[in-house]
């Protein structure tokens, strides 16, 4: 698997949804040799790789010749979701002459960058045969901008019930969302039995810069650790030499809590954890002493220091886009980075010859979270935060520097390997 940006890039168009990023992260998978594992078989530990699909998660291992009880787990963690406008139930409705898509909020979006971009609708559809489809309807939607004659505000706020609605067509009642999709899917729309479809840019993610290189382009939060995660294990696979099990856990769900069948607040990840000691013969009690051993690198975006806004930021803590991937930390537990997981993670950038850096939230303004406290809390397994440096979080557009992206991958790749 290569870490061009352009097959970056191409990994983002391709994954409009958490459905397709977990689609897409099999598709690279299996031509990298790995097996799928259906929950429902007994489960397999044969020596190689394997993953399975559970919602819009995506879980991947490397099981090597010398895996055993004694071995323990390096893992992975990321997650497939972005912020977006998720469909309602029944999303077709007018005003003023226009058909319109209702919708909720989905995550923390940054409300203002969804006016005036071409929306794609994306996700999973179930039809009354129990059928799933992928949907991916192209450019379809948009949320035009309220004319600056008529809006004489300083600051622009929109409602998020009233001003969030966006445009299908106009002057055509019929006009029907779930038509447009049941068509393009070669489908009745009487069949339809329910869906899960949410908003995307349709644009393509782009290059740009003086000197250091960007990436713009939506949803890299989190599909930039989401891609550097299936390259370094798809990397590891081919070299590694240890006894340990090398996993990759993409989860859903994680803007909104994570508390889900297919989040890190779920049972997945122990599940397939458990399930593949057991395959190799590990009772309960080898199961915990295997969990003792592991450890996990939650991979998430982090916060650049923004130049217009450097008061926001920790005053000796300014990670910047461009010299490298930033270790999180945050005493309040938001992040579960600690001085041994900081360690852990350091010493493999520095094998990997990758530059890091380190964030700390201004205490006037307090940081996110990710899925980093969730699984060191539920497994005991000890976790560390880390991401590329970001600007324009949970915007349909995010930027990101060129080189992080491809450090990140290296250094995940080394603390696989180490």
């Amino acid at each position: 698997m290569s870490n061009s940006t352009e097959d970056f890039l191409d990994f983002i168009a391709a994954s409009p949804s958490s459905y397709h990023a977990a689609a897409e992260g099999a598709r690279i998978l299996e031509a990298a040799g790995f097996k799928r594992q259906a929950e429902s078989e007994r489960w397999s530990s044969t020596p190689g790789g394997h993953y399975l699909i559970r919602g819009g998660a995506l879980m991947a291992w490397f099981v090597p010749e010398g895996a055993s009880p004694d071995s323990g787990f390096h893992i992975i963690g990321s997650h497939t979701d972005s912020p977006g406008l998720v469909l309602k139930p029944q999303p077709d409705f007018s005003a003023a002459g226009w058909q319109q898509v209702a919708v909720e909020v989905y995550g923390g979006a940054l409300l203002h960058t969804w006016f005036d971009r071409e929306l794609t609708v994306a996700g999973q559809l179930v039809t009354k045969d129990g059928d799933r489809h992928l949907v991916n309807t192209g450019p379809l939607l948009r949320l035009p901008s309220l004319a600056i004659h008529l809006y004489r505000q300083d600051e622009f706020k929109p409602d998020r019930q009233q001003h969030m609605q966006p445009v299908l067509s106009v002057g055509d009642p019929e006009t029907s969302i779930l038509e447009v999709i049941a068509k393009q899917l070669g489908i009745d729309a009487g069949d339809i039995a329910a869906f899960n479809l949410i908003t995307a840019d349709a644009a393509r993610g782009a290059v740009f810069g003086a000197g250091e290189r960007f990436i713009a382009a939506g949803r890299m939060d989190n599909l930039s650790s989401v891609f550097a995660s299936l390259r370094a294990l798809t990397q590891a696979a081919g070299e590694y030499e240890g006894r340990d099990i090398l996993v990759m856990a993409a989860f859903d769900h994680e803007e909104v809590g994570s508390n889900s069948r297919f989040g890190a607040a779920g049972p997945i990840l122990d599940d397939v954890l458990g399930r593949t000691a057991g395959a190799l013969g590990a009772d309960a009690e080898d199961k915990q002493r295997m969990y003792a051993r592991s450890s996990c690198v939650s991979a998430d975006a982090a916060h650049s220091v923004h130049p217009n806004y450097a008061s926001k930021h920790d005053p000796g803590h300014h990670p910047i886009i461009g010299q490298g991937p930033v270790t999180k930390i945050n005493a309040n537990q938001r992040y579960a980075s600690n001085a041994v997981t900081i360690s852990l993670w350091e010493a493999a950038c520095e094998r990997a010859g990758v530059p890091f850096q380190r964030f700390v939230g201004n205490n006037d303004v307090p940081c996110g979270s990710t899925i980093g406290p969730i699984t060191a809390t539920r497994l005991g397994i000890d976790t560390v935060d880390v991401g590329v440096p970001m600007l324009s979080m949970h915007s349909v557009r995010e930027m990101v520097g060129e080189r992080d992206q491809l450090w990140l991958a290296q250094a995940l790749e080394a603390y696989l390997v180490g």
